[in-house]
């Protein structure tokens, strides 16, 4: 007799079956992570958000014992990283870092074909910067003032760069066009890096850039800093006003990187990675490599919900910006 065939021998096979895979399911978690990590970037490799991932990856490869392989998938205002993610295995092994504009700012420019806050789900925000505005040391620019002035005298001929469009570099050039009465053009690149290139190479005259990128050539000479969008002074800048104090008190913001997930990722995976996260933002080395970066470490006691509360006010706050300025993408 082939007892399996009778409908209650096969219930019992469905049942075990079901208790076998999720038992095997709940080890694949105790043991997470039990191979490499993947996080994708959406910006050029060499950017700050590049950045951040390595030095991030590193502290967590040395308390997890997994390497975190970094992948660096820019253009397209984040799509490319997200589509990868997304088509991804949703066991805790893929998740994405990129500056929050990624869900605040990018979505009024690129057309996505699903709703971020519904498809991703934040972990934490691992650091903040302010941005800073930067020229060719070479142009005859030494403050704010000479610049309006500089750009005044030169109508229709001046462009500032961003590192994408939509973000908040975009946006910030934006404003500082309406809030000074310019005319600057926009020119939007695929990252930091070609666009500091064809800075520092004349072909565009400013730009709102992250400091990570931008510290080092300023230090080094190559770019000079204007204005900063912090509410106070930066140490590693302390002789750079910033935009409030030189008149421009409606510029100040701050800039934060994040990492995300998908909501279907087991919950316990999630939890470990936001914990191996924050682990990795209190060492030594990782709060040094920000500050070399010109940045801070993100809020260890903000939970993910107040997270997500966050960016869901800050994309709202994008939005009436961009349309107090008439922004169509």
């Amino acid at each position: 007799m082939h007892t399996l065939s009778t409908p209650l021998s096969r219930r019992a096979c469905v049942v075990a079956l079901g208790a076998l895979l999720a038992g095997a399911g709940a080890q694949a978690q105790s043991d997470w992570p039990s191979h490499p990590i993947r996080l994708l970037v959406p910006a050029p490799a060499g950017g700050a958000s590049d950045m951040i991932a390595r030095t991030l990856g590193e502290s967590i490869r040395k308390s997890t014992g997994q390497t975190v392989v970094v992948e660096n998938k820019p253009g397209a205002g984040g799509i490319i990283a997200v589509d990868s993610l997304l088509s991804a295995p949703r066991d805790g092994y893929t998740f994405i870092l990129s500056p929050n504009s990624l869900v605040t700012e990018n979505p009024y420019s690129y057309k996505y074909r699903i709703d971020l806050f519904k498809d991703l789900t934040p972990l934490a925000e691992v650091a903040s910067v302010a941005l800073v505005l930067v020229t060719n040391s070479q142009l005859p620019v030494r403050n704010l003032g000479e610049m309006v002035s500089y750009v005044k005298a030169n109508p229709g001929k001046i462009s500032y760069a961003s590192y994408s469009p939509g973000t908040l570099s975009h946006i910030k050039g934006m404003q500082f066009n309406k809030a000074a009465g310019l005319d600057m053009e926009h020119a939007g690149y695929k990252g930091s890096p070609p666009a500091l290139q064809d800075l520092m190479g004349g072909q565009v005259q400013f730009m709102f850039d992250g400091m990570g990128t931008s510290l080092p050539m300023i230090k080094a000479g190559k770019l000079r800093a204007l204005a900063v969008t912090s509410a106070e002074r930066l140490p590693f800048l302390p002789d750079v006003p910033t935009l409030a104090e030189q008149g421009y008190t409606g510029l100040t913001q701050t800039m934060g990187t994040g990492v995300w997930s998908t909501p279907d990722v087991p919950s316990d995976v999630r939890r470990k990675f936001r914990e191996a996260l924050l682990k990795a933002m209190a060492t030594p080395d990782v709060k040094d490599q920000l500050q070399v970066l010109g940045m801070q470490a993100g809020d260890p006691t903000q939970s993910v919900a107040d997270l997500d509360k966050q960016l869901r006010r800050d994309n709202e706050r994008t939005g009436q910006i961009l349309r107090s300025i008439n922004y169509t993408p």
